[in-house]
């Protein structure tokens, strides 16, 4: 560890149409991150393509502070890839994704830093209890994390999101990772580390509405199965076998009872239910590999992930000019 007093702290915020939760965000984070001990710290918003008065907003806060900077992004490019810009700018020693919308207390983050400098690499903040999420959600999530370590061999801690510290060394291996579908929480998992966990009690939204509805979850939730698991394209190998066996025991059932007990009237309703429902697992099987194929075919292009369209910054905060001291970079946001 470098000396404290010569820390800075760097605050990297996503924004996705957060114009309502903005100036809560600020209010509550600045006199938290100005209490660590012997630091100093900017902020870098990356706005999400934002349709509201968010950026505008975002930039006159940077002109009015010089600790705070603004990316704006050339469109919105969606949860992940604005996390990913967030940690692409942040200059800082260690990291800390949060959301804009204070359900993750930022209040946490002075413990976050203490466990870093303790000697942990990685610092997990896990929602002790999903209160302030509805019932259907808290189903859903807990079936997905139970859906997902089981079919894939690289496991994600349950009822832990983007809220974290993550160490300048865990920084820079996420970005070696080239990928452009990008499921952020099995990355984050996916590079390792030393690990510790502190749990803490998540709360309701400060202001506006969540932009990830169901079927943006359900997305990201088939995103984070096909990006670390194989096991359902597996599957359909087995599946096939086993189907094609009892085909084969069917048929020579057929055959003997032909040949002892003559030729009977065919069942029309049970064969064509037989055939809507192979065709229906064909169809399903083929649906599963072209999740994978398109995948492969988003890849192959080649595209950024995100591009940027303009940087606001009136200076670089006191401190780092001398490039010999620590940083502590918080991305933070709440996106689609």
């Amino acid at each position: 560890m470098a000396n404290y007093e010569t820390q800075l702290v760097s605050l990297v915020v996503p924004f996705y149409n957060e114009s309502d939760a903005l100036q809560s965000f600020f209010t509550r984070v600045l006199p938290i991150l100005e209490s660590i001990p012997a630091t100093h710290f900017e902020i870098v918003c990356i706005n999400d393509g934002s349709t509201d008065d968010t950026l505008p907003r975002l930039v006159e806060m940077a002109r009015r502070d010089a600790r705070i900077r603004v990316i704006d992004l050339t469109r919105n490019f969606g949860k992940e890839a604005a996390l990913t810009a967030g940690i692409d700018e942040a200059a800082g020693d260690a990291v800390i994704p949060i959301d804009a919308d204070l359900q993750d207390p930022p209040e946490l983050i002075p413990t976050l830093v203490l466990r870093w400098r303790q000697g942990a690499d990685v610092v997990l903040a896990q929602r002790a209890r999903r209160t302030s999420d509805s019932l259907l959600k808290r189903v859903t999530a807990a079936a997905y994390y139970r859906v997902h370590n089981h079919l894939s061999d690289l496991k994600i801690p349950e009822n832990v999101g983007d809220f974290r510290l993550m160490d300048r060394a865990v920084v820079n291996a996420l970005k070696q990772l080239p990928e452009r579908h990008r499921f952020m929480k099995g990355l984050f998992a996916w590079v390792g580390f030393h690990t510790v966990t502190v749990q803490y009690e998540r709360m309701p939204r400060a202001a506006g509405k969540s932009k990830f509805s169901g079927w943006r979850l359900w997305n990201l939730a088939l995103e984070g199965i096909t990006s670390f698991s194989s096991v359902p394209l597996r599957s359909w190998t087995y599946l096939g076998t086993f189907i094609a066996m009892l085909a084969f025991c069917y048929g020579m059932y057929i055959v003997a009872r032909t040949l002892i007990l003559g030729v009977d009237v065919p069942g029309y309703a049970s064969v064509l239910s037989l055939l809507l429902f192979f065709g229906g697992v064909q169809l399903i099987g083929l649906g599963v590999v072209g999740e994978y194929i398109g995948r492969i075919y988003d890849e192959a292009k080649g595209r950024p992930i995100y591009l940027v369209k303009r940087r606001y910054q009136e200076r670089r905060p006191h401190g780092r000019a001398a490039g010999n001291g620590r940083v502590i970079s918080l991305v933070a946001g709440k996106r689609n």
